[in-house]
């Protein structure tokens, strides 16, 4: 597979989206968000090198071949790769069951910008949270307090594919 740059990916679409991924570590949630992804029209996804799911077997298996469809960068610190897409001039949204605001409705999501989703559990790293323009909450009920990354990731890059007119 072929290493990507940010500006690389920045530069796949108009205007640009980019998904990002904080420390998520279970390779079948990294494939189910580049599937994702893929069917929502985003083009470009942001991986850690360290500290998170590596791109085996297991996540091209859960990708069902969206990783072919996919410009993967790898980074070394995902809180640098969050500060180097604001200044390629992506607006950086993190998820986050405490987020100020609603996903859904968000003007942002038009302008060009970078999703940025964290680790089964924990969330978004404090350096990563930190470095954020945004934060945002996918409303759920009561009973759950949040939802599985690969399903939060679907629901964000569906409404980013909404709010740009991609899907009615």
């Amino acid at each position: 597979m072929r290493a990507w740059t940010l500006a690389e990916l920045v530069a796949l679409e108009d205007p640009p989206a980019v998904l990002v991924l904080d420390r998520v570590e279970d390779p079948r949630n990294v494939g189910a968000v580049a599937r994702s992804a893929v069917a929502a029209g985003v083009a470009g996804l942001v991986v850690a090198e360290r500290r998170a799911a590596p791109l085996s077997a297991a996540a091209f298996k859960a990708a069902a071949g969206a990783f072919e469809n996919l410009a993967v960068a790898v980074v070394g610190s995902v809180a640098d790769a969050v500060r180097d897409l604001r200044a390629l001039g992506l607006w950086t949204v993190g998820l986050d069951s405490a987020g100020e605001r609603s996903l859904f409705g968000l003007d942002l999501l038009a302008d060009p910008v970078a999703l940025v989703l964290g680790a089964e559990g924990p969330g978004l790293s404090r350096l990563v949270r930190d470095r954020l323009d945004v934060m945002v909450r996918i409303p759920i009920a009561p009973a759950m307090e949040s939802l599985n990354v690969s399903a939060a990731a679907a629901l964000a890059v569906f409404e980013l594919a909404r709010a740009r007119g991609r899907i009615t």
